[in-house]
């Protein structure tokens, strides 16, 4: 709602859980129950200047197809995920012993909708791997301090703006 109210940007919000779907509409948020997991069919070559996976690609079952498609579709594509390398997540793994957890991943190893754990290390080498340009990449902090030194141990979240290469 905010990117409407003070850019006067229009957008369409993609969500597959009925219940989100309708909390969103009763926001004013245009959004159409979808599974990202099947591609983006109905959307014609460039049909938005930005596509947004926010939080969205390490719980989807195809990221490289999820991607190929955002990147199809939108003249950009910001791209933010957890870092799975961050120290903290690493000591709670090797001292723990015990899948992570923090207030962005509140969630039990049996329950996450993470299912593909992610490292900025890995997201660029996936980037590299399938020609998707980074055209900036942020790496941040909870109270979204910019974090530039070695951010694949010291950011807990990454932010890339990509495009296709042509």
């Amino acid at each position: 709602m905010k990117l409407l109210e003070t850019k006067q940007v229009l957008g369409q919000g993609i969500e597959i859980e009925s219940t989100r779907v309708g909390e969103a509409v009763a926001k004013g948020i245009s959004v159409i129950q979808y599974d990202i997991d099947d591609g983006l069919a109905e959307y014609k070559d460039y049909s938005f200047d930005y596509v947004i996976l926010n939080k969205t690609l390490q719980a989807t079952y195809n990221p490289l197809l999820v991607m190929k498609e955002a990147v199809r579709v939108g003249k950009k594509v910001i791209v933010s995920f957890p870092n799975f390398g961050h120290y903290i997540i690493r000591g709670q793994l090797f001292f723990l012993g015990t899948m992570p957890k923090s207030k962005d991943l509140p969630y039990e190893w049996y329950d996450t909708p993470n299912i593909h754990l992610v490292t900025i290390s890995d997201f660029e080498k996936f980037c590299r791997d399938h020609q998707f340009k980074v055209i900036q990449k942020f790496f941040y902090d909870d109270e979204k301090k910019l974090l530039p030194f070695i951010p694949n141990i010291l950011s807990p979240y990454a932010l890339f703006i990509l495009e296709s290469i042509k």
